[in-house]
């Protein structure tokens, strides 16, 4: 059992009977899967081994994209996806932050805030590539991930896009390139961000409850050059899929306190901070999403419902630079295979067993349930 699942066990009743009534109810469920989560109650599995005929019990997981335990290894998974579909050139990436006045009504409002923030940025990186003086491409493509917590647990909701560096013009059907090491000027997106986050919200009769300053500050965006895109895709697939705090990072927990490894943002030296259980919780749980709340998005050419395939995107790429671009090369892994722990054999699936199924318990005598720290390859039999 890691140190979340734990304190979700042990403390989990406290903070619903203090809170229970003001918790959203996904909340609620985020606790109530993390405390099931690899245990009888999630259901299990059962896998024989091709070798030795062993039975092995494997409980499953919660399948909640709140759990870290549930979440290893698909970064992974979608690393090599987005590698595989790579455009050749240049890529940038682009960071759209909410200023600090505005945060509270987002925390208050997280589908409506969250949905404007994707609308306003993505509108705005639209409105400017088509504008000649820039790229002069009415379909750019790109693909953003909302991301709500810094390093110590705090509510800082932004979104990090990667983006080619051009765009494609439907009017003449070219790729029109950006300009080397820059793609659209930043103080131009924040203010058409700015006016777009507030036009969506006003639309919701909402615009009351927001602080009135933050239509006149300027908002933090950034554009950085990121090469080939390697290396803005290897930072953000663990964002994908990561919840607010990795198991790895939590040091202790006691009866009042969890303690925690942090690090600040350009510093690689290793700080802790300790807060209350109830502290801890709340900070936590802040950055669970709404039900169905899409945290990752693809626009433009890059959207799923694009009508121009990306193999010919690429080779429109290609022909704009005279096919002098080298081509990226996608990483292939071989797939894990689930192992038996006595000698080493293939394990395969038999049947799922539900919980409180009578055989659980009889195979159990038979094999030790499998959990998340087994020397299986693959220790869960789906969400």
């Amino acid at each position: 059992m890691g140190l979340l699942q734990e304190l979700c066990r042990i403390h989990g009743p406290a903070y619903l009977e203090r809170f229970g009534s003001a918790m959203p109810k996904a909340h609620k469920k985020v606790i109530a899967a993390i405390v099931d989560c690899h245990t009888e109650a999630a259901g299990s599995a059962l896998y024989v081994c091709d070798g030795c005929g062993q039975p092995h019990v494997v409980h499953r997981s919660c399948g909640n994209r709140h759990c870290p335990c549930c979440q290893q290894g698909k970064g992974h998974e979608w690393l090599e996806r987005h590698r595989a579909r790579q455009l050749p050139g240049e890529h940038f990436m682009l960071t759209f932050t909410v200023p600090e006045p505005l945060r509270p009504f987002l925390r208050r409002h997280q589908r409506i805030g969250y949905g404007a923030l994707f609308a306003a940025s993505a509108g705005a990186i639209k409105s400017l590539a088509v504008d000649p003086r820039h790229i002069g491409g009415d379909v750019p493509g790109f693909f953003g991930i909302l991301h709500t917590w810094g390093r110590t647990l705090q509510y800082h909701p932004h979104i990090h896009y990667v983006v080619g560096g051009g765009a494609l013009s439907s009017a003449d059907g070219r790729w029109h390139p950006a300009r080397p090491g820059f793609y659209l000027p930043v103080r131009a997106l924040s203010r058409i961000l700015r006016a777009k986050v507030r036009d969506v919200i006003a639309r919701h009769g909402l615009l009351g409850e927001t602080p009135g300053e933050v239509w006149s500050m300027e908002w933090n965006v950034n554009c950085l050059a990121a090469g080939d895109g390697r290396g803005a895709l290897e930072y953000l697939a663990p964002y994908v899929f990561k919840v607010a705090i990795a198991e790895r990072r939590i040091l202790s927990v006691d009866e009042h306190h969890v303690r925690f490894r942090y690090q600040h943002p350009h510093s690689h030296r290793a700080r802790t901070m300790t807060l209350p259980i109830m502290e801890f919780m709340r900070r936590f749980l802040q950055h669970v999403l709404p039900r169905g709340f899409m945290k990752v998005r693809y626009y433009g050419f890059l959207s799923p419902s694009s009508s121009v395939a990306l193999e010919e995107v690429k080779a429109r790429i290609e022909l704009a630079y005279g096919f002098a671009l080298p081509a990226p090369e996608p990483t292939i892994e071989a797939e894990a295979t689930p192992r038996c722990r006595h000698c080493g054999g293939v394990l395969r699936f038999c049947r799922l067993l539900l919980p409180g199924d009578s055989a659980v318990g009889s195979l159990v005598s038979l094999s030790q349930p499998i959990g998340v720290s087994s020397g299986l390859s693959v220790v869960s039999a789906g969400p």
